[in-house]
């Protein structure tokens, strides 16, 4: 009996190995991860062509008398101004500053309607967060800044740019001290 049955076990065997290979159970796919687009950054506005389109810097001008010096100060109401004018009656000087330090003078420019003229502040009158230029009463370039069309820029190395409005206030000043 074990003869007749070596056969049949040898028969069973090459069936089994001549049937199909098991496939494997497929995996469920991990679920896919919705990420949102990213958004390009805006571009970055151009500076403009001309100093005139620049947006003006916030704030007003305001008159007082400062220690006995007619003076026009420009900024946010309560807060330190940016810039101011100031008349020194004794030396018929007008004092034109803006809020910034510097241990050393530093080139500033003045950019009107009619003129644009680069001048160097003065470390001696400055400090306390100022940069000064001195101008004499008499200077044209006070007279551009007043008459400037609407507004003046005030540049100054390494600070921003000042676009300031030419108000009645800077007139005042610079005819007191005439």
């Amino acid at each position: 009996a074990v003869k007749a049955i070596a056969p049949l076990l040898v028969l069973s065997a090459a069936l089994a190995s001549c049937a199909a290979p098991q496939r494997p159970v497929p995996q469920p796919r991990p679920p896919e991860i919705s990420l949102p687009r990213p958004v390009p950054p805006a571009p970055l506005p151009l500076p403009p062509a001309d100093w005139r389109d620049a947006p003006q810097t916030p704030g007003t001008w305001t008159w007082a008398m400062t220690g006995g010096r007619s003076t026009a100060s420009f900024g946010q109401p309560g807060q330190t101004p940016l810039a101011m004018l100031s008349c020194d009656p004794a030396k018929r000087q007008v004092l034109l500053a803006r809020a910034g330090a510097a241990p050393t003078a530093v080139p500033l420019a003045v950019a009107t309607t009619s003129q644009r003229r680069p001048l160097l502040s003065d470390p001696d009158r400055g400090g306390n967060g100022w940069l000064v230029v001195v101008l004499p009463a008499r200077d044209a370039l006070l007279d551009a800044i007043a008459f400037s069309r609407g507004r003046f820029a005030l540049e100054a190395a390494g600070l921003e740019t000042l676009y300031l409005p030419s108000y009645p206030e800077i007139s005042r000043v610079v005819q007191d001290c005439r």
